[in-house]
Order: C-alpha cells, then structure tokens, then sequence
C-alpha cells in the first residue's frame, strides 16, 4: 500500500485520558506515542472504489506502522506536565470517563528526553472537524470542507487539563488559533464558536451546521441535560447536536428553563461561496437570532399554520397566554423618606406596552400587586435593586412549582437605569427617522415620552437597550397605545393580597387557572380575546357610563334576535392568534405561511363583515356593539392588496421565489429570473450538438439524485462519448455525464439561483416593512374583535341560571345584593348541590360595616369573598350572580385574609398580617371596600383583640369605608352598641345538637353541629371549634378533655366577666392620664 494512503492502526481509548494519572509508572517506561492529524482530501471516483476513508485513524502502536503518520512538534515544546489544556469537561463528566478508564502502566509512561513529544492516542485530533456546509443533501462537500489540524499533547497530563478552563471570559477571551500551554489547534469551526461566544458570553449558543444544530463546551452540556440528549467530547470541546427541523422545539425548551439561547446561522451559500474571495474558507457565521422568556419571537419559533398544531407537537413548549417583559426602576427620597417606584411592562408578541410609577412602602406591596396582575415571565432589575425588591421577585419565583413557571431575572447594569443615560438612550430612539413605520415624527414621539414620570423613563431606555439586542424595538414606536397599569381615576385597585386571596387568576390550592374568577368569566374563543378579558378582569371600571355600556352589549346579545350576531360569533371561533401574527409580521420575523395565513383571516374578515354592514345598521340597537362591528370592515380593507400581490401555492410552500405573482413591483425578482431562463435556454440550445456528437436525436437531459442536465450514455457506447467531458455517475449499465458546456452554465445558473433566493428575500423584507404603514390600524382592528369576544363570552356567563344584570350607580356608596352566590363556588358545585344564597346591604350613610361571626366552617369566608366577587364583576360589565344587585361605584377592594409566614422577606405570620393590615389602613378611602378576617388572631387573645378592636374602631371612625369584618372575638360585637346606625353584628346560622348532660364533669363531650351557612342578624356567643376537630378525625378522647378544659374555662371566665365588666367599663371612659393613674391605684 502506498505511504499516501497507509492507515493508522489504533484506536482511542477513554483510559487514554487519564495516561498522566500514574506519575511512577511515567517515570519508569518512557514510552513514546505518535499522533495522526493529517486529513487525507479524496476525488469523488476514490470514495465511489471505497479506496480511502472518510477519516483518518489515531494510533498508538508501532512506530514503523506509523512513521509516515508522525508529526514534529515545534521547537521548543517540552514534556511540561503542568501545562493544562483547552479541552472542557465538567466534573461531572470527569467522573463519567474516569468509571470507564483502565490503568495500563505501559501507557501512562513518560520520556521527557527526546525532541519529539507525542501525546497519547486519547488526546490525538485526527481532523480539523471545521464545517459542515448548508448542502443536507450529501456529506461529501461537508468532509471537503473540514480543514486540517495538526494536534500535538503531551504524554504526562493532570486531571486539570479537562476541567474547565477558569470562568466563561477566561475561557472565551482568549481567541488564538493556539493553545499557548498544550500547543493544540483549535479547528476553524471551534474558533468561530470562540469569537461569537466571546461577545456573547451569557447567551447558551445553537450553531447550524449542515443539517444539524451543534452546541459547543459548557452549553452542550447544559443542552445535554435539558434536553436529554447525547454529550460526547470532539476535539477540544464537549459537544450535542439536535437537527434543525427540531430547532423550535430545543429551543423552547431551553428558553423555558430560563435561558437565553442564541441562533447561528450560516450567512454564504455554496455556489456562490465557490467563486468568491474566499472560496478556501470556513463557511461565515453569525448570531442571527436571540431568544429570551419574553422574546419568544420569530420565523424559527412559529414555523406552524393552523391554530392549534403547536400544541399537537410532542415536547414542544406552548407560548405562554402572556409573556410580558417587565422593567423596574427605584428611587428613594432621603428628604421625604418615600420609595417611588418605576415600571414598563412590554409583550414584544402583542405590542402591548404598560407604563405605571407609584409610592411603596417597606413590604413593596405595590410592587407585588402590578407583578400578581402583569405576571411577567421576564423582569429586567438594574445591578444594585433594593434587598427588599429583590426578596419579593425571589419569593414569587419561589412559589412557582414548575420551572417554566417562574420569572426569569435579567441584572443589567445599574448606569442604564440613571436618569441622563436612560434619557439618552430615549432621545436618540425617538428622533432616528424611521423610513416608511407608520409613526408619527419622532419630534411628536419625543414630546409624548418627555411628558412621562422621571421613574418611568429611567425603565423606557434600559428596555429599549434590551429589545434592540432582539431586534423587537418598534413596538415603542407606538407612544399613542401605551397606557398607564393602574389608573386610580379609570380602574378599581385591585391590592396584591386581594388578587391572591379573592383568587382573581389563580386558585390557592394548586396554582391553576380553574376555580379563580377569570376561569368563569373567560369564554373566550380568541387567544387575543382571552388577553383582554384578563385585563378586564384585574382592573375593572371606574365610570358608571363605560359599565352601562359594556352591560348594554351584553344584554344586546342576550335578547337581540339580529341575524348579524350569530354569523359575528361564527367568525370568532377558530381564529388564529390575530394579535401576535400581525406583530410577527410588524417585527419583519414571520414565515411566508404566516403571513399569507394572517392576511388571508384578515381579507376574508372584512369581506364577511362587510356583508353584514346593513343587517348592523337596521338591527342593532347598542351603541357601543354598532361602532365596533361598522368600524371593522374599513380597518381591514388594506389587507386585500397585501393578498392580491401572493401566490398562495408558494406562500403556503414557503418558496419565496415563486412568492410575488405579479412582478410588475418587483423589478429585481423579474431581472433575476429573465437572466435564469437565458442560461435554461442556452444549456436547452446546447442539447442539439449533444444530440449530433452521440447520433442519437431523441436524447434528453435527466436528472438523477438533485444532479440536473446529465447525458445518459450506455456503457456500450462509452467510446462515442468525447474525452473532455466529465463523468459525473454511473451504474453498471450506464454513465452519466457533463459536458465541458454544461458545467460552466450549470455553475452559473445555480450562482444565478442563489442570488434570486438572496433577492427575494430581500425583497420579502420590503414587502413586510411596507405593512408597517397599516400595522396601527390593523391592531385597532384585532382589539375590536377581542372587545367583541369578551362580551360574547359575558353573554355566555349571563347565561347561566339566576344571574342579574346589575344597577350601577355613580354618586352613592353602598352594596345591595339579594340572594348573592359565590360565583366560583356556584359553578364548582353545578347542580347537584344547591349553594345557599345569602343577602347583603351595605349603606355608606348608614351601616356600612358588617361584624360577622359565628362556627368555624361555618362559611363566613365564602360570604364576603362572594361580596367582593360579585362588585368586581358589576364593575367590569358583567351580569352578577344574584336575583337583584345595587353597586356603587367602589375605587378600590382591600382584603386581609388567611394566616401564613413569609419567609423569603423574613416576616412572621402575624408580622405579615400586621403589614397587610397596615397598608390597608394607609391606602383605603370612604368608596373603599375592606374585608378583613380574623385580624389579630397571631398574638395573644388579649393583644389580638386589643388590635382587632382599635383596628376596626378606626374604620368605622375615621375612614368610613364599606367593611367586613370576620371575628372570633365576641367583644367586638360590642361595636354595634357604640355605633348603632354604622355598624351590624351578623353571623353565620347554625343548629346547636347538645350530648346528654352528666353531673360527672369528665364525661362532657362537645357539642355537634349542624351549618345552615345563611347570614343572620345578630352576634355568636361561641366558636365551637371542637366540632371542626371532630369533622378533622380527631381522637374521641382528645376531644373529651378538650370539651372538659373548655368547660373549665368558660366558668373561669364568665366569673371574672361578672366581676370586671363595672370595672372594665370605667376603664374604658377613662380620657386623660390623671384619671388613668388613680384608677390604677382604686383598683390595684
């Protein structure tokens, strides 16, 4: 066998990882390995005889098998065994090898002497492993492509050579092509990973080579272990790969967990590549796309038609109903000692942009509220956020069971967050001219950002920052569609522990979406309609107009016998996600299928609604449904001409070259392909002289595995077949070849190809930048359709049995509700069990505060949280689950309820109850309602009702709010005597079952119970906790010597209530210090 092609014999072996392990047996062979780096470059007819391999071999046998095999090093190499390489393994996967090694004296020994260092067949690179090219089809040209690299190691190695290389900027900042300590190579593929990681150090890298996606180093490693996949080590990195038809689905994964995965993708094409400058090169690369929780954006993530494929997809991770981005800035005043906070909150998917600043206090309740309401899965913090700010985001990340739940935290550096460089940042956004965006002038965008709080725009420029590294920033351009979170003058607040304790989104119990208020409300057949109806339910009206309004339209659906609105529900269902197609195609990220799907909903949409134009006219009586369903034919309109310009064969099949059926616009696309159809004609052309040489008149061109224009000849003939042309495949009967003509044209026309593909994607670019002029209008239009399926949905809720259209009044505070249900717990229990319906009346000028009490179980709970329910609902334009309900106009609910710690922020149960309290006490108006439950039960019974007593005594005094209060204390019912026309004692009815009576006071047993859960005028004289321990399954003799000690201490104390109530009355008047200091001495 020739030298050329000789083989090396030996194969790797992990144990050859750890040949510097044994340091006696080094120093006692000198035994010298040989390593082969050199890539052998075959001919296409070479690897069609099977003559030489893809690969050469590692060896570590002989050195006559190997001499034509070795490599020198260079001068001045040593046998330095504390030299460390680049390789990167994690110790875990050191552990993995070193299970595998086996210990072989002779390998592990070490010569140090000679000139020549050859490290151990382990560590031997065989090939440069540079590049696989973007042609699947074949892994020829991706073999060619693989450059060569010489590696030579030493024999005597540490461990340490295949940990990592120190932190992430050690190891990426150091981009020669040489490692300094183990003069290994690096091949042209792995320093192409190394110069984009470098700029891209916290970002978990996809690289597209060939047909698949390959992760390098530390991120195949994570990728390995969340996506459980394969990890092996290749050449100086650890690597995985996943193919690319998979990428949406890795990726959501990744992201999902919480990191930020970046796309490389091959930026040249082959035919194009071969006549460039740089034709010998590695194929160029870059970061072509970032993905992030709240970025979610692109081509790449949404490579599905139909509503609902995603969802069919095993393991893919489905788009989240929100995935708001969040900023959060801070500011403290030492003067005025206030905390004012600054948030945006920004969906890139749906364009939507939040703007909110507030004053909060120590416990960022505020805070906590917008984040219960926004539920962000990005927040973006500056480096040096508040302990307290930073403790809450931790904690509500804490509670999140699942990890693709919980929110992702972004640190970005704190000099972005000051005032100048956010306004810096702003400025130069708002005033760069945008070509062709359909925005205002960036004078008039300026002028509408200056006019926003100093804390708000502190947020605006670190997002702007943020989303131009994604490329999603033109959704800020829109300053007109921002809106403020929490309006005091336009919405209901709704305080942090209300929306978790009313359950307004999520249930308690395990966190989902069934059993919270928005789960019986939302009917929603839309994705973007469900979006809005969970805006609608966490910031309800304000103005008695707009509720009649919305309660107009419902009842307009619910009675109306207009042909027009059945065909409008019709068209709802099914729809695709509107909202986020139409931001995809503003962002210029969407696929040829998308849109034409998109565009296509939106034509077909107006044309229908169209039709029903004069049924709306003579039919419809509300206003509000009128406006929106008249104004939907015209926003629409612009989508037609979009339409008309595709091919739906080619949209559809995602060929972009074939896209455009009318080129007259495009004159690019016509040139390019008039020059393709030039070279067709010539190689057609030249079929005639072919047809002479071969004297065959009916030969044609075919075309065999992708290879086109090839002349078949039987091999019998193969002597008429002139000598210059080139054989390109053949079988046992026949060859097929090219002529000397044909493979000059064949290159050029597939050069003219590729440029057509780069052509109409350049021009597909334009196409979608020229919808930006009607996004804004488009938009509107979706948010009309989402208006429309929110009130078919509360027509859907109004619907069910005994629900009431509610009276809202402006000017009055009160709460009349007769025969209320708790709309939950109503639907929960469905028909099989009636749930008992109970009357409320709550008068701002008479009494407006509820003492309710009563036995444990007993549903008091359930009774003021259907209270609050009911309100929210009347006051976001839904009928009410009652037979008749009188609202007024409430500015906000605050609720203290339930009995738990935080220990994340390091407060105790009744620190946090206390902290709840307080709040409420600071924030709550006369149009307020408070409910607070068991208020003082964390302490003592003599503090506890101390607290609950003066807690409730300034509600009634001095904020004059609508209250509910849930108490086991019976000395707060004295309240109703203290303030007769303000205040009512009510509790919970029951029927009291006593046991037989015994003389002997060691056979007490405690009572049974029996709840009737209605409201009933008048104060509980006891608890009857014990009957809950038995409903629990407590023993029978626990609960005996509980009935006996409870018992005890009821005469105890009713003794000293008879002694002490003259003496606890006095007290009471007591005004003034004097008075206070001899009654201690009357009485001491």
């Amino acid at each position: 066998m020739p030298k050329s092609s000789k083989r090396c014999s030996a194969q790797p072996t992990v144990s050859k990882f750890f040949s510097g392990i044994s340091s006696t047996s080094a120093a006692s062979q000198g035994y010298t390995n040989k390593i082969l780096g050199q890539r052998k470059k075959t001919t296409r007819g070479e690897k069609e005889e099977g003559s030489q391999k893809k690969r050469a071999k590692l060896t570590h046998g002989s050195e006559q098998d190997n001499a034509d095999c070795a490599v020198t090093c260079p001068d001045g190499v040593k046998g330095d065994q504390s030299g460390s390489s680049r390789i990167s393994l994690s110790s875990s996967t050191l552990e993995r090898l070193k299970s595998f090694s086996c210990h072989r004296d002779q390998e592990n020994d070490i010569d140090p002497g000679p000139s020549e260092v050859w490290g151990p067949a382990g560590e031997g690179h065989s090939t440069g492993c540079g590049d696989e090219t973007v042609d699947r089809g074949t892994m020829e040209q991706e073999d060619e492509e693989q450059s060569t690299s010489v590696l030579s190691k030493y024999q005597g190695l540490t461990l340490n050579q295949f940990t990592k290389a120190g932190s992430a900027q050690e190891n990426f900042s150091e981009t020669s092509t040489t490692n300094k300590r183990t003069k290994s190579i690096y091949t042209p593929l792995e320093q192409q990973f190394l110069e984009i990681k470098a700029q891209h150090k916290d970002v978990l890298l996809c690289v597209e080579c060939g047909y698949k996606y390959r992760f390098f180093g530390e991120d195949a490693e994570i990728a390995a272990k969340e996506l459980n996949i394969f990890c092996h080590m290749d050449h100086n990195f650890m690597t995985a790969s996943i193919p690319t038809h998979r990428l949406f689905v890795h990726v959501r994964r990744l992201v999902s967990q919480g990191y930020k995965v970046g796309v490389v993708k091959q930026t040249e094409t082959s035919a194009l590549k071969a006549v460039g400058a740089n034709k010998s090169s590695l194929f160029t690369r870059q970061l072509t796309a970032l993905y992030t929780k709240s970025t979610l954006v692109g081509e790449d993530m949404n490579p599905l038609l139909k509503p609902g494929e995603l969802e069919d997809v095993e393991d893919v991770v489905v788009d989240a109903p929100n995935s708001y981005l969040m900023c959060v800035s801070e500011s403290y005043n030492i003067k005025t000692k206030e905390l004012t906070v600054g948030i945006v909150a920004v969906q890139p998917s749906t364009g939507d942009v939040m703007l909110d600043c507030f004053q909060d206090g120590p416990t960022r309740s505020e805070l906590e509220a917008r984040v219960l309401r926004v539920q962000p899965v990005e927040v973006l913090l500056p480096s040096n956020v508040s302990e307290a700010t930073e403790r809450l985001l931790q904690g509500i990340i804490s509670a999140s069971t699942r990890a693709d739940d919980r929110i992702r935290i972004e640190k970005r550096c704190c000099s972005q967050f000051e005032f100048q460089n956010a306004l810096k940042t702003i400025t130069d956004f708002y005033t760069t001219p945008q070509k062709s965006d359909g925005t205002n002038a960036g004078s008039q965008l300026l002028s509408n950002v200056m006019s926003m709080d100093s804390a708000v725009i502190c947020c605006l420029g670190p997002v702007i920052q943020y989303l131009t590294e994604f490329n999603l920033e033109k959704v800020l351009f829109c300053t007109s569609s921002f809106w403020t979170l929490s309006c005091k003058t336009e919405g209901m607040v709704l305080s942090a522990a209300t929306i978790r304790n009313l359950e307004i989104l999520h249930n308690q119990t395990n966190g989902m979406v069934k059993g919270s208020l928005f789960w019986v409300l939302d009917h929603t057949q839309t994705p973007f309609g469900k979006r809005m109806m969970k805006k609608w339910v966490t910031q309800p009206l304000k103005s008695a107009v707009e509720i009649r309004l919305r309660q107009d339209a419902v009842a307009e659906i619910l009675s109306s016998e207009c042909s027009a609105l059945p065909s409008v529900c019709t068209l709802l269902r099914r729809l695709p996600d509107l909202e986020r197609g139409i931001c995809n195609i503003y962002h210029k990220k969407c696929s040829t299928q998308e849109f034409y799907l998109i565009i296509s909903t939106l034509s077909r949409l107006a044309t229908e609604l169209q039709a029903l134009v004069p049924v709306v006219h003579a039919q419809l009586s509300c206003i509000l449904l009128k406006d929106l369903l008249l104004d939907l034919p015209t926003l629409l309109a612009p989508a037609q001409s979009f339409l008309n310009v595709l091919n739906e064969k080619a949209a559809k099949a995602g060929d972009k070259t074939q896209l455009f059926s009318d080129l007259r616009d495009f004159p690019i696309i016509r040139e390019r392909k008039n020059e393709i159809e030039a070279v067709l004609s010539q190689i057609l052309e030249h079929r005639r002289e072919v047809r002479l040489i071969l004297k065959n008149p009916s030969l044609d061109y075919i075309t065999v595995s992708g290879q086109e224009f090839l002349i078949e000849v039987k091999n019998s003939m193969a002597s008429t077949v002139p000598q210059g042309w080139v054989k390109i495949s053949s079988t046992k009967a026949v060859g097929r070849f090219h002529t000397p003509f044909i493979v000059q044209r064949h290159r050029q026309l597939l050069q003219l190809r590729e440029q057509l593909v780069i052509d109409c994607n350049r021009e597909w670019i334009n196409f979608l930048h020229q919808f930006g002029e009607h996004y804004h209008m488009m938009r509107k239009a979706v948010c009309h359709l989402a208006a429309l399926d929110c009130f078919f949905s509360l027509a859907d809720v109004a619907k069910q049995g005994n629900y009431c259209r509610p009276v809202v009044l402006d000017e009055e505070r009160q709460i009349v509700i007769k025969e209320g249900r708790h709309p939950v717990i109503d639907v929960l229990m469905g028909e099989q069990e009636q749930y008992v319906p109970n009357d409320t009346n709550l008068q701002g000028n008479g009494k407006r505060v509820m003492v309710i009490t009563g036995p444990n179980m007993g549903g008091k709970s359930s009774y003021i949280r259907q209270v609050a329910l009911i309100t929210i609902m009347a006051q976001l334009g839904s009928f009410v689950p009652a037979l008749e309900a009188t609202v007024g106009i409430v500015d906000g609910i605050y609720i203290r309820m339930g009995a738990s710690d935080n220990i994340a922020q390091g407060r105790s149960t009744f620190m946090e109850e206390l902290l709840e309290a307080s709040e409420i006490m600071s924030r709550a108006t006369s149009d307020s309602l408070v409910i607070l439950d068991e208020l003082g039960r964390g302490t003592s019974t003599h503090d506890g009702i101390a607290i609950a007593y003066a807690a409730l005594e300034f509600f009634i005094r001095d904020v004059k709010s609508l209250t509910l209060f849930v108490t086991h204390y019976p000395p707060l019912c004295e309240l109703e005597r203290i303030f007769p026309q303000h205040v009512g004692n009510y509790h919970m009815a029951f029927l009291l079952n006593e046991p037989d009576r015994h003389d002997d006071l060691e056979e007490v047993a405690p009572e049974f119970i029996t709840f009737l859960y209605q409201l009933t005028e008048g104060a509980a004289a006891r608890s009857y906790g014990l009957n809950v321990a038995r409903l629990a399954e407590i023993p029978e003799a626990i609960l005996q010597t509980a009935a006996l000690k409870s018992k005890e201490f009821e005469v105890v104390v009713n003794t000293r209530r008879r002694n002490n109530k003259k003496v606890f009355s006095e007290a009471w008047d007591i005004k003034d210090k004097k008075t206070l200091i001899e009654w201690r001495l009357i009485n001491s």
